[in-house]
């Protein structure tokens, strides 16, 4: 079957034809038509098998024969995503396949001046891919109008309810008019989300290509048994041996994603970390080398690393198992995309076993042990005589130079006013670029109480 066989228009199937797609995916072959007839849709597939094109080709094609025109400030389809990196990822596909439309594609999400995105919607856009507290803040402050909202889409819907999103969720669906096209897209689908697609949806078709929750099949999965500290060792050993294309490392931690870094720096090998303490251009940078080769491995937190669809992901290194295990769906899902085959290696602590069988019978798949590398302890050793060589062995003078100067005394000094006490954003994750879009929503419901006090949802960010 070819795309035209769906009933999208000419235009759009040149756009699909120029880059490189001639054969519908499952999830677009069993979506598209549905979609075309304008019914709400939960859609159930795991990652890298084409959500983003199922509900994208049909909108545009759905946008264009409406013939409307959008008013200033004014949107027409509005697309919900978890994290930055996964809105650009989408609105870069909309942009790709709406060439031939002569749509407007837009993007609003936190970590970038939210002059540029009031600039960017001044006119009025078709298609606006946002985070939920970006876009909360740019409705409440006028610069954008969700009256005129045809198409509601939410990709990534269980991840938008593991991050908090859920009261902004709530309060974009009473922005929006009641009679829409609304689509809930996800790779699992728990209890939860389907008691929030009951209230969002309309009557909704549902299309599942996958038992929620299931593994690639194409991925080559393993776990090695190690202690703690000799993860970093291990990690190491396996990526110097393997035949890596490009390599993802997840943590649990920001923290632990810049050891990680910095320790394998220590051993000779190049890494950059994205989590949500980066700048937004510290995460283009690190996104933008990994996909060149500069720099082929990337350690990553769960969070930051949705929206990461870089072709010839050939590893995934589970350094830390997720304690939610639905996120190990997602992370093996980084590889083995658009067809290719991809390796996923967990480092299994002792204190990660009981993860490791949730994640088990989640997927309802055994996860083979592995032994470790021959020669492993004297191996190891030699990896860590190498690191402290190469940071020096006698840190004591490090930490003296670190310290400077004792400081003076400054017991008679006046404290500085409340009022004049300037914050410092690079000395705190709610520094600039350091949101997700729910902190974002959760930073702007304090600033509407006009004080510092609790309450307000509040989102995680990684």
């Amino acid at each position: 079957m070819s795309f035209s066989h769906l009933g999208l228009a000419e235009p759009l199937v040149r756009a699909i034809e120029a880059k490189g797609y001639t054969t519908p995916t499952p999830i677009q072959r069993d979506s598209i038509p549905t979609l075309l007839e304008g019914r709400d849709l939960l859609g159930i597939a795991q990652t890298g098998t084409g959500k983003t094109a199922a509900f994208v080709l049909p909108s545009i094609q759905r946008l264009v024969a409406a013939g409307k025109r959008v008013l200033p400030t004014h949107v027409r389809m509005l697309v919900l995503a978890p994290t930055r990196e996964l809105a650009s990822q989408i609105a870069d596909s909309a942009r790709g396949y709406g060439q031939f439309s002569k749509l407007t594609v837009a993007t609003v999400f936190g970590g970038t001046s939210i002059n540029k995105n009031r600039q960017d919607v001044a006119r009025g856009v078709d298609i606006l891919v946002a985070t939920p507290g970006r876009l909360i803040d740019c409705v409440e402050q006028g610069f954008i109008n969700l009256s005129m909202i045809e198409i509601l889409v939410l990709d990534e819907a269980d991840q938008m309810l593991d991050l908090g999103f859920i009261h902004a969720l709530k309060k974009i669906v009473r922005m929006v008019p009641r009679k829409r096209q609304t689509l809930f897209f996800s790779a699992t689908m728990p209890t939860s989300i389907r008691d929030l697609a009951s209230q969002f949806l309309t009557d909704p078709a549902t299309v599942t290509i996958k038992p929620a929750a299931t593994t690639a099949e194409r991925v080559d999965q393993s776990a090695i048994f190690c202690n703690q500290t000799e993860k970093q060792a291990l990690l190491t050993m396996l990526l110097r041996e393997t035949d890596i294309d490009r390599a993802l490392v997840f943590t649990r931690t920001k923290h632990g994603a810049d050891r990680v870094v910095k320790l394998l720096a220590g051993n000779g090998i190049a890494a950059n970390a994205i989590h949500g303490n980066k700048s937004q251009p510290q995460r283009e940078r690190a996104l933008a080398a990994f996909k060149d080769g500069t720099v082929p491995i990337l350690v990553a937190t769960d969070i930051a690393a949705r929206g990461i669809d870089v072709s010839g992901v050939s590893h995934v290194f589970n350094f830390e198992l997720p304690n939610v295990p639905e996120q190990y769906v997602h992370r093996i899902g980084r590889t083995a995309r658009a067809g290719a085959s991809g390796e996923a290696i967990a480092l299994v602590a002792d204190d990660e076993r009981p993860f490791l069988r949730d994640i088990e019978k989640l997927t309802r798949q055994k996860v083979p042990v592995r032994a470790l590398p021959e020669d492993f302890l004297r191996r190891a050793e030699a990896i860590k005589t190498e690191r402290v060589k190469a940071i020096g062995a006698d840190p004591a003078p490090r930490v003296e130079r670190q310290r400077g100067p004792a400081r003076p005394k400054a017991s008679h000094a006046p404290r500085p006013s409340q009022g004049s006490r300037q914050h410092d954003p690079s000395a705190s994750p709610r520094g600039a670029g350091a949101n997700t879009g729910g902190r974002d929503y959760a930073n702007a419901s304090r600033r509407r109480r006009g004080g510092r006090g609790r309450g307000g949802p509040r989102a995680a960010s990684a």
